[in-house]
C-alpha cells in the first residue's frame, strides 16, 4: 500500500511539474488596440525581457490586437496569457466567461489613487469650452469595448447633458482606438471625443498619464490645439488579467515581477502603463462590479 501511495505521489508530481514547464515555456502576451503596432511592441519589448530573464520563459510572444475585441477574444478562446484591459473590456471578458481570466493587479496613479477619467476633447478653435456646446455636434467615442471611450460616457452624459445622448448630439461614431480618435477630433471628422487620461497633473501635458499623455510624448498632438469640455467620474483603472487555468506557481511569480517593476525597472513600468504612476496594487472581480453592471445593463453583456 505503501509503495502504490509514494508512486501515485510521484505521478501527481511529475504531472504538476509537466505542466509547469509547458506554462514556462512560453507566455503570451495580449496588446490592446489604441496606438499603432509598432509603438505598442516596442514599448513591450522590455517586458519581454523580463518575462525571459525574471521567470525564465523560453518564448515570450506579443499579439498586438487591431482593437480591443481581438485581446478580448483571445483571453476568451485561451490563446493568451496576460493583458491589461480596461474595465469594461475586462467586465465583457467576465460576462461571456467568468472563469477564463483573473484580474490580479491594477495601477495606482501618483496621487494614491486607483481610478482615472473619460476625458472628452475638442479642438480649441472651434469656440466651444462646456459639454452644453455640444448640442447638435457630432461626439465620436474611441472603440465599444473601451470603458472611458465608450462604456462610461453613455452610462454618464445623460446626467451631464440632461438629455439621452443619441437625441442630444446629431450624430456619433468611432475612431478606430484612442489615438486615431483624438487625431480625427483635431482634423475636424468629430466635433468633440471621448479619450482618457489620469485626470492628475498639467492638461498643458495630456495630464500624467493616459493617452492624451502617450501622445504629447510621441509628439503627434500639442495639447495646446485641444480643450477640454467634460471629465466623467472617477473609473477603476483597469485590471492586469492572467488565464485563470496557468499554474498558481506562475501567477505568484508573475504578480511579484509586475509589483516589483516599479522600483525596479521603471522606465520599462512606464513604457508598459504609458505614463507615470506610483505602483501596483491588487485588485479581484469586487472591484469591477460596478463596471460588470453598468456594462450588462447598458449593452447587455
Amino acid at each position: 500500500m505503501l509503495k502504490k501511495l509514494l508512486l501515485g505521489t510521484v505521478a501527481v508530481i511529475a504531472i504538476a511539474g509537466h505542466a509547469y514547464a509547458q506554462d514556462r515555456a512560453e507566455f503570451r502576451v495580449g496588446i490592446l488596440g489604441g496606438e499603432n503596432e509598432a509603438d505598442r511592441l516596442r514599448n513591450f519589448e522590455c517586458l519581454v525581457d523580463h518575462l525571459k530573464e525574471d521567470m525564465g520563459f523560453e518564448k515570450v510572444s506579443l499579439f498586438p490586437a487591431a482593437d480591443y475585441d481581438g485581446v478580448i477574444q483571445g483571453l476568451l478562446g485561451g490563446t493568451l496569457d496576460y493583458a491589461e484591459l480596461g474595465a469594461s473590456g475586462y467586465a465583457k471578458t467576465y460576462l461571456e466567461n467568468p472563469d477564463a481570466v483573473e484580474p490580479i493587479l491594477t495601477t495606482v496613479q501618483t496621487d494614491g489613487s486607483t481610478g482615472y477619467y473619460s476625458i472628452m476633447v475638442a479642438r480649441k478653435d472651434s469656440g466651444m469650452t462646456k459639454i452644453e456646446d455640444m448640442k447638435g455636434k457630432k461626439l465620436g467615442f474611441a472603440d465599444p469595448d473601451s470603458t472611458s471611450g465608450f462604456l462610461v460616457p453613455n452610462v454618464t452624459l445623460p446626467d451631464a447633458i440632461g438629455a439621452p445622448v443619441d437625441e442630444f448630439f446629431s450624430e456619433t461614431g468611432f475612431g478606430g482606438g484612442h489615438e486615431n480618435l483624438v487625431l480625427e477630433v483635431v482634423k475636424g471628422t468629430f466635433d468633440a471625443g471621448t479619450t482618457w487620461g489620469s485626470g492628475v497633473g498639467d492638461f498643458a501635458d495630456g495630464y500624467t498619464s493616459g493617452n492624451l499623455n502617450k501622445m504629447v510624448e510621441k509628439g503627434i498632438l500639442d495639447m495646446d490645439d485641444l480643450v477640454e469640455l467634460w471629465k466623467s467620474p472617477l473609473i477603476p483603472n483597469g485590471p492586469i488579467v492572467v488565464r485563470t487555468t496557468l499554474d498558481q506557481e506562475t501567477k505568484d511569480a508573475f504578480k511579484a515581477m509586475m509589483m516589483a517593476m516599479p522600483a525596479n525597472d521603471p522606465a520599462c513600468f512606464a513604457a508598459i502603463q504609458g505614463g507615470d504612476y506610483e505602483g501596483l496594487t491588487e485588485v479581484n472581480v469586487d472591484f469591477y462590479q460596478p463596471i460588470i453592471a453598468a456594462r450588462k445593463s447598458l449593452i447587455g453583456g
